[in-house]
């Protein structure tokens, strides 16, 4: 908000002209003067005037994947008594400004502008608020003002079909532990009968001692539990262009897509960061793949420790949780060409996990032979998607 180069321009050449005028007692000079300074003042007056406006927005669809369309449309109305004009309107989306044209709107009327919202790349993007800038006829005076609320556009990997998915470990009596492609029921627990629950689960003799009915919930302990760990070190993935790693965005990709099958499997999956983000951990696995970024460790420790170290101490802790809290039967560690040499690390958890794939993605060339793990080597997501198909269930 503030005068343009073209007020301020004529505002000093005002100043100046007045003040010889007034000096030199040149009447004509102090006229030209006291006219530019009344121009500038009726500029203030004119720009300085706040239209009353009421912006909404929507995004449709707020949830896309990379390459897919999303329009986000903003309904402009009136709300004053007079007539809005000379404005120019911009949008801000992902740190870009956009030009909205707004046409001039009688009171009470309103506008619907629409524009695409760029989806080149994964992450989430912000959008807005609506700046509308007012100026005066001359373009002497401009006043900038924010309406409407924000919007967050979240732009997932791509998602490439699996037909493959793992089986269940299915524990017996005497030791042995077998595939179950569909899982088996066991009871875990009770709770309050509700209307629609079926008779024939109703454990009676609970439901005597206590005096109302109870219900068991049985649960599927061999029905197959997929952890997917993201290896989000900013060393695992060392090769960019233009500020983008190829081999995270194509694991990104990778991890999308495994999560996306379980779902439609119905089966339980976990997705983990090797460097979690204690912010995000609620985030729905989607969200979390398009808000995830690299993590660049700190260089050196106190105790001289390089960043080797520090991403090699990440992930040691990482795998020590999962070592302890088991979330899963099946692990699945998705990395860059600079995570090979931690393959050997990850498949020591085969006594915690039955199965053990590793993901390496943007690999120029197959990875050296480690003993335990299962190891994919491709070049993006759909090759990944092409070998863990290939290579069937796990």
């Amino acid at each position: 908000m503030g005068l343009t180069a073209r007020g301020t321009g004529l505002l000093v050449a005002a100043t100046a002209l007045l003040g010889a005028g007034l000096r030199f007692a040149y009447p004509e000079l102090a006229v030209l003067g006291a006219a530019g300074a009344v121009a500038v003042g009726q500029a203030v007056l004119a720009a300085a005037r706040t239209p009353r406006l009421v912006v909404s927005r929507t995004a449709d669809p707020d949830r896309v994947a990379v390459g897919e369309p999303a329009r986000m449309t903003l309904t402009v109305r009136n709300a004053g008594r007079l007539r809005v004009g000379g404005l120019l309107a911009e949008d801000r989306c992902a740190g870009r400004a956009v030009p909205v044209p707004v046409l001039r709107l009688r009171p009470g009327r309103d506008t619907d502008v629409g524009y695409d919202v760029p989806t080149r790349r994964r992450g989430v993007l912000p959008v807005g608020p609506l700046r509308v800038t007012r100026r005066d006829p001359l373009g002497l005076y401009a006043a900038t003002r924010a309406y409407g609320p924000t919007a967050v556009v979240r732009v997932h990997p791509r998602v490439h079909p699996l037909t493959a998915v793992p089986t269940g470990a299915g524990r017996s009596l005497d030791g042995r532990t077998d595939g179950v492609p569909h899982g088996s029921i066991t009871f875990d627990s009770l709770r309050e009968y509700v209307v629609g629950d079926e008779l024939r689960r109703v454990h009676w003799r609970t439901s005597a001692r206590v005096g109302e009915l109870m219900v068991r919930e049985n649960v599927d302990t061999s029905l197959p539990r997929i952890v997917v760990l993201l290896d989000n070190r900013a060393a695992a993935h060392p090769d960019r262009s233009a500020g983008v790693a190829a081999s995270f965005e194509a694991a990104c990709e990778a991890a999308a897509s495994l999560v996306v099958a379980a779902f439609r499997q119905d089966l339980p999956v976990v997705l983990l960061l090797v460097c979690p983000a204690d912010d995000a951990t609620a985030d729905p696995p989607l969200d979390r793949l398009a808000a995830v970024t690299l993590t660049d460790l700190p260089g050196r420790r106190p105790d001289g420790a390089t960043t080797g170290d520090r991403d090699g101490a990440a992930l040691d802790a990482t795998l020590t949780r999962l070592r302890a809290d088991r979330p899963g039967d099946t692990l699945v560690f998705l990395t860059g060409p600079g995570g090979r040499d931690d393959v050997g690390r990850v498949g020591a958890l085969r006594g915690a996990y039955p199965s053990v794939v590793v993901g390496v993605l943007g690999a120029a060339g197959p990875t050296p032979g480690a003993a335990g793990p299962v190891v994919l080597d491709a070049v993006d997501g759909a090759a990944f998607a092409a070998a863990w198909d290939a290579t069937g269930r796990w």
